[in-house]
């Protein structure tokens, strides 16, 4: 209260209201008081943008270039001119402005053209806009100031994303394209959704499969599929309407309902799809226990992982645990694999390049101030080659002949949604 009102009345109070409303906001958090300072929630309350410091950063830079370009824009200007005296022709006001511009017309509007004209898009500020993508928001702009900030950023643990690369999670979810594509590829993709309570149970668990095709030589339009499916949990399966289900359920064979016509060309068809839920923990393909310890200084955390399906190989597996706010980097114990800490996001993300049958559990220490609760939800992500439902295509063959077909395929088992609340 005496940092933002000199004395104790109502209307020094009323005049600082919003002030003070600021500061008990960055004080209690869901009715629990946020271990913080003045000097913290000073720093909090002042609103400190690091995305309006680099498009300050940018702007300037931006006028600073536009600045360059009229210069150079005056010295062609002033030389041609020059040229213009030289050859003894009568020399014009440029711009259209003295009465010299209307007396000589015909050297003197072809250099006004094509010089002055393009010089109005330079000089015009670009607008800013409260809400929506703005050009001088891009970090990819040239300046040598900016990129010097954009270091400083770096150097500060701030993650730097290019204005054309794609977004973390989206980065995460993309597995390299295969590289030998034939004329008959398969896709055969599935994604979870999965919620856990923390203290166990399994709330809700949804697997998504596809199988798509795709044909681009007309030669091997008319295929048929030999399915492999030995999955045991109960999956439910589903063909596409012109795909003969006779033929499928007695035989696993996909394959069109009228043998005569072909599968559609260079397009992607989705020929089978599964799906999967269930509450069943035993089920669950990577298990996170995570114990909070309330100690004297605040929380010692210990989480672990276990892969319960030994047929799978999880890749860039990040197990992301929420922080409380405004108590520093927390300390890291045992540790398998590595971790990194987002002071800005307050996360602390645990990073394991790869869990399989050989790496099936770790674990991890740390400590931190807080309480229990400040660490959940906990989410996870993680990208494999191999899906998770028993389900693959062994052979494709003609329709006349059975012969065999030469085909590629390419496998995905990715996150939609893996939390632990």
């Amino acid at each position: 209260m005496t940092e933002y009102c000199r004395v104790l009345e109502e209307s020094e109070i009323s005049e600082h209201c919003f002030d003070l409303i600021f500061a008990f906001d960055e004080i209690v958090a869901l009715g629990y008081r946020e271990n913080v300072n003045l000097a913290q929630i000073r720093t909090f309350t002042e609103m400190d943008s690091h995305e309006e410091k680099v498009f300050r950063a940018v702007r300037e830079t931006q006028e600073r270039e536009a600045k360059a370009e009229m210069r150079r824009k005056a010295k062609e200007l002033q030389q041609a001119r020059r040229d213009a005296e030289r050859s003894g022709k009568k020399v014009p006001a440029f711009g259209g402005f003295g009465s010299a511009g209307m007396s000589s017309m015909s050297s003197g509007s072809v250099i006004t053209e094509t010089i002055v004209e393009p010089e109005k898009p330079k000089i015009t500020p670009t607008p800013v806009r409260s809400s929506g993508p703005s050009r001088a928001l891009k970090l990819g702009a040239k300046g040598k100031e900016v990129d010097n900030f954009v270091d400083q950023l770096k150097s500060e643990g701030e993650t730097i994303i290019p204005s054309t690369g794609k977004r973390g999670s989206d980065v995460s979810k993309a597995l390299p394209a295969p590289v030998n594509v034939e004329s008959v590829h398969l896709r055969v993709e599935e994604k979870i959704s999965l919620t856990c309570g923390r203290d166990g149970g399994l709330q809700n668990m949804e697997v998504l499969g596809m199988v798509t095709l795709r044909v681009t030589d007309d030669k091997n339009g008319r295929i048929r599929l030999i399915i492999n499916n030995n999955d045991n949990k109960g999956l439910q399966l589903q063909t596409h309407p012109n795909v003969d289900k006779k033929l499928f359920t007695a035989d696993s064979v996909i394959g069109l309902k009228n043998p005569e016509k072909s599968f559609p060309l260079s397009n992607d068809v989705g020929v089978l799809k599964w799906r999967l839920q269930t509450t069943d923990e035993s089920l669950i393909p990577l298990t996170i226990n995570c114990w909070p310890s309330e100690s004297g200084s605040g929380c010692d955390v210990n989480i672990e992982y276990e892969l319960q399906e030994d047929s799978l190989e999880l890749n860039d597996v990040v197990i992301t645990i929420p922080l409380p706010s405004g108590v520093g980097a927390p300390v890291i114990g045992d540790l398998d694999g590595e971790y990194k800490h987002d002071s800005r996001r307050n996360l602390l993300e645990w990073c394991l390049p790869v869990i399989d049958a050989n790496n099936k559990t770790g674990s991890m220490e740390f400590s931190i101030a807080g309480q229990p609760n400040d660490f959940f939800p906990i989410n996870v992500s993680f990208v494999s080659k191999r899906n998770y439902c028993d389900i693959q295509v062994t052979k494709v063959t003609h329709v006349d002949g059975d012969s065999p077909v030469k085909f590629s395929s390419e496998t995905s088992f990715v996150v939609d949604k893996y939390v632990i609340e």
